[in-house]
């Protein structure tokens, strides 16, 4: 039978430190509140499981479930989750969500899901994001170039961006240090990639105190659950 009503999309973004959710429209449009809760540690499969389906109780009803994941994700499943557990890796998640949950699913990593609410869709587009880890999603045209892992990537003195750039490295280098670290990153980003525009969002993203290239924007961090309505496009 065909659905008679509009499709309404509950969007999830797993951080972390939190995990967030919201009801989206076909539009992808907010029509909820967004509910926050902090991420179980440790951050294994089933609490963030259960984690999510309380956020989803609180919402109301949806029809299908987008998920924005820390790590690399290919076809549902979890390859890598660094700042989660090893546990994950291997997990059919979007399965085991659709199980839960009781609708289609589909996951997707979260810094490609924030890309997708705030791309333009012209040229090359980079995304970063900067949280307790470092994400990244690369978009030509509008289409995304998938499980690019700039994150674990050699950046400072056989050092990744991620250990630059992450939460941890910002308590222990301070702000000054991690700002001076951002700004080689996006000078090295935009000499490797010749990116038309970067975005950067992600929790840590309120902690740059540098002078930003006119090509480079901060965005906000609910893009990471309005761009879930994409992963439903095709």
């Amino acid at each position: 039978m065909a659905h008679q009503s509009p499709l309404k999309t509950l969007s999830i973004d797993i951080g972390g430190s939190g995990i967030k959710g919201m009801i989206l429209d076909p539009e992808g449009q907010p029509v909820s509140d967004r509910q926050r809760v902090e991420t179980p540690r440790p951050a294994e499969p089933d609490p963030v499981i259960d984690a999510i389906g309380t956020i989803a109780q609180g919402l109301g009803n949806f029809d299908r479930v987008s998920v924005g994941f820390p790590g690399v994700v290919m076809a549902g499943v979890v390859h890598t989750a660094v700042n989660l557990s090893p546990r994950w890796k291997g997990l059919d998640l979007a399965t085991r969500l659709q199980d839960q949950l009781g609708q289609p699913t589909r996951v997707a990593n979260d810094a490609d899901i924030q890309g997708y609410g705030v791309i333009e869709g012209e040229g090359v587009e980079l995304v970063v994001t900067l949280g307790t880890g470092f994400g990244s999603a690369l978009f030509v045209d509008g289409k995304l170039v998938p499980n690019l892992e700039i994150p674990h990537h050699p950046f400072i003195k056989k050092k990744t961006y991620e250990q630059c750039l992450g939460r941890q490295a910002l308590k222990k280098d301070g702000k000054q240090t991690w700002n001076r670290n951002l700004a080689r990153a996006i000078a090295t980003l935009e000499h490797t990639f010749n990116y038309r525009q970067l975005y950067i969002g992600g929790g840590e993203s309120k902690r740059i105190t540098l002078d930003l290239p006119k090509n480079v924007q901060i965005v906000s961090n609910r893009a990471g659950i309005l761009g879930g309505i994409k992963l439903w496009d095709s």
